[in-house]
């Protein structure tokens, strides 16, 4: 693990927003957990469902570093109204393959309330 205290602040229109885990150490730990899925599935039916919009850099980062064959799909779903929670959970994009007998992974960007893997993962299994 990186021990990088060095903050910087990237200002995004009116908000100003101060870095907490620096680039280099999330990019180790996604090459990781990438070696860490090639092992566990080797030799498997792999696909990555990813949750657009927001995990889609996260899921692309990944990918690039499974080594074992593998696919990915992409769900959009819509439960935020601005920042807040709507509570419903509306498909925009649906899975359009089959995933029987194949072993999935999510890719998820922030799961606060649950209500978007409950209303997915039907769909899914």
């Amino acid at each position: 693990m990186f021990l990088n205290f060095e903050r910087q602040v990237v200002q995004i229109a009116d908000k100003q927003f101060e870095t907490f885990i620096p680039e280099k150490e999330i990019l180790h730990e996604v090459a990781a957990l990438g070696k860490q899925l090639s092992v566990e599935y080797a030799g498997k039916d792999v696909v990555l469902i990813a949750l657009l919009n927001g995990a889609f850099m996260f899921a692309s980062d990944l990918m690039k570093e499974i080594s074992i064959p593998c696919s990915i799909s992409f769900v959009k779903v819509s439960s935020y109204h601005g920042t807040e929670s709507s509570g419903e959970v509306k498909e925009l994009i649906g899975l359009n393959e089959d995933l029987q007998g194949k072993h999935i992974v999510l890719v998820e960007d922030i799961v606060d309330t649950g209500t978007t893997i409950d209303k997915i993962m039907p769909g899914i299994l």
